[in-house]
């Protein structure tokens, strides 16, 4: 990943997530991070088990994506002060998403009410554009609800206490979307004992998650947690086990390394990763070799090796956009009913090689790839934008 977001400056320039932290001044922060977490981890990249939750507890839990879907939760982006002249185009691409989301399952979409009829004109009849949850921005894997099932037609959510990327961003909305769809589906809601991002963890639905500790493991997200502690809650929140920690890039982008832009879960001990070309030496690639090197060696919850897949990355001198900070990831694809909804970036070769991994990774799915161009200049992708709500089973 290359990127991700694109907040604003004091003077009112549009930022991508790699340059934020940067202009704000932030990097002295990113250098205190390090220490810290160096102390507050119990070292390497290794895999710990943590507390599962108190026995008695309604056994919820968050399903893997590939499961039966009811609907996709998107939200659309209306704020020039966010994304300045980026705002149309960015906007092309969330209604592209959705009406290629709308083919395969309902979509529903949250906006301001001022840009409702918008909104509507531009996703089209098939996505449903809901007016009562203001939203600050788009990326709804990170603000919106995480769902979780019982596996006897239980179905609830859990918050986690989204805070706009450790307060990197206008957030006053977004902080909300999660318990407010949460109600409007008239469903239980909690809140998480962690403050982070649904593209900060990745679960395979059977007991282990992934993530980075320079996302969550940071003082900007939870400055008084350990590690053992925020694994306890995260296991706690996603009804788990165990969690596998990637060290990830720290300070170098407003998400400080979401794991769903890297490496992702097919199914129960069974993985992907992005990988660079040999010659990319720069931090991003770094961490993506020291991922795969990780989760191929680790074991899930139940003891089991996990499976791990490579997803080769392009060449960033090969595709459309010229921009240093645009994100390529190819891993940053959406499951949904029926398909896998993922992006091409202009590099032809590598392009149709991740087409042909996904249609191999998922048989039985069309794999359907979008030119999301602006959304990538901005920093994301198509899972950032997107939330599942899985049927309850």
């Amino acid at each position: 990943m290359k990127n991700h977001t694109a907040p604003q400056g004091p003077s009112g320039r549009l930022l991508g997530r790699r340059s934020f932290l940067a202009a704000t001044g932030l990097a002295a922060a990113g250098a205190a991070w390090a220490a810290t977490a160096t102390a507050r981890a119990t070292g390497g990249g290794t895999a710990r088990a943590a507390t599962p939750a108190p026995a008695g507890e309604t056994a919820f839990a968050v399903p893997v994506d590939t499961v039966p879907h009811t609907r996709t939760w998107m939200a659309w982006p209306d704020s020039s002060a966010i994304w300045g002249r980026k705002l149309a185009g960015v906007q092309e691409n969330i209604a592209l998403i959705a009406r290629t989301i709308a083919t395969y399952e309902p979509v529903t979409l949250c906006a301001n009410s001022a840009s409702v009829a918008q909104a509507r004109k531009s996703c089209g009849p098939d996505v449903t554009v809901l007016g009562s949850i203001p939203v600050d921005d788009c990326w709804m894997r990170d603000s919106g609800p995480v769902f979780r099932t019982d596996g006897a037609g239980g179905l609830d959510t859990v918050g986690l206490n989204f805070n706009g990327w450790g307060d990197k961003q206008a957030h006053a909305k977004d902080a909300l979307v999660a318990e407010r769809i949460a109600a409007e589906l008239g469903i239980p809601f909690t809140a998480a004992g962690f403050v982070g991002e649904g593209g900060a963890v990745e679960t395979d639905g059977n007991g282990t998650l992934m993530a980075t500790r320079s996302s969550l493991i940071n003082p900007n997200r939870n400055p008084d947690l350990t590690q053992n502690q925020l694994e306890t809650a995260m296991c706690r929140a996603f009804g788990a086990a165990k969690v596998i920690w990637f060290n990830g890039v720290t300070g170098r982008d407003i998400t400080d390394d979401h794991v769903d832009a890297t490496s992702r879960f097919l199914a129960a001990a069974d993985g992907l990763v992005q990988m660079p070309l040999a010659t990319d030496t720069d931090p991003w690639s770094k961490d993506a070799r020291q991922q795969y090197r990780i989760l191929s060696t680790a074991t899930d919850a139940q003891g089991n090796p996990v499976k791990v897949a490579k997803l080769q990355g392009p060449d960033y001198h090969l595709i459309r956009s010229r921009d240093p900070k645009f994100v390529a990831a190819y891993a940053n694809y959406y499951v949904c009913n029926g398909a896998v909804i993922s992006a091409q970036f202009g590099d032809t070769r590598a392009d149709a090689a991740a087409k042909e991994t996904l249609q191999k990774l998922f048989p039985g799915r069309a794999v359907e790839q979008l030119d999301i161009d602006s959304l990538g200049a901005g920093g994301g992708g198509i899972h950032c934008v997107t939330q599942q709500q899985p049927r309850a089973v």
